[in-house]
């Protein structure tokens, strides 16, 4: 168990800063041993990279190299100028019908990484992002103004939305992937 892959892997995951503390109880991992791995990794992003571990008392996160800021910028204002992708909407419908859902399980669904898309529709205002206290990762639900653009009072009007959002066979997949 190489403990600086598995904190490097959850800051990846995680779209807010995470505190020491957080991660090692989500690990069961000693706060000594985070706080090496998070030692080891500033050391390996020290060198040229896209990538940087910041931390801000307590709490650290993975964000992209500061440097970078002026073409990160063109990147997200060419891509949110754009009608949705198909990859967008899939993860949308994703949302929409298995909501609240965690990064982890749209991923598990749908079967590639979805963190870009996810920031993408929220910075869109179509998915809202929020902590729940039962998970390490924040949980993802459909908001207010995609009901509202697609003409929407509540989510159980979604066409077969009670059978799609129980559907055994996602439900399995998501319990399988936890095992």
């Amino acid at each position: 168990m190489d403990i600086t892959s598995i904190v490097e892997s959850v800051l990846f995951v995680s779209s807010k800063p995470l505190t020491v503390l957080k991660i090692a109880k989500s690990l069961d991992v000693e706060k000594t041993k985070i706080e090496e791995a998070l030692n080891s990794l500033e050391n390996k992003y020290m060198a040229i990279s896209g990538i940087h571990l910041v931390r801000i008392g307590d709490n650290v996160q993975l964000v992209s190299n500061p440097e970078n800021t002026e073409f990160v910028e063109k990147f997200v204002k060419t891509e949110f100028k754009e009608d949705l992708t198909k990859a967008q909407l899939e993860t949308l419908t994703v949302v929409a019908y298995r909501g609240p859902i965690t990064r982890a399980e749209i991923e598990n669904i749908r079967g590639v990484n979805c963190s870009v898309i996810l920031r993408n529709l929220m910075i869109r205002g179509l998915v809202n992002e929020f902590e729940d206290s039962d998970h390490i990762l924040p949980i993802y639900e459909l908001s207010i103004e995609a009901l509202r653009f697609l003409g929407l009072s509540g989510i159980l009007e979604l066409p077969d939305y009670e059978s799609l959002h129980n559907n055994n066979l996602l439900v399995n997949k998501e319990e399988n992937q936890d095992d």
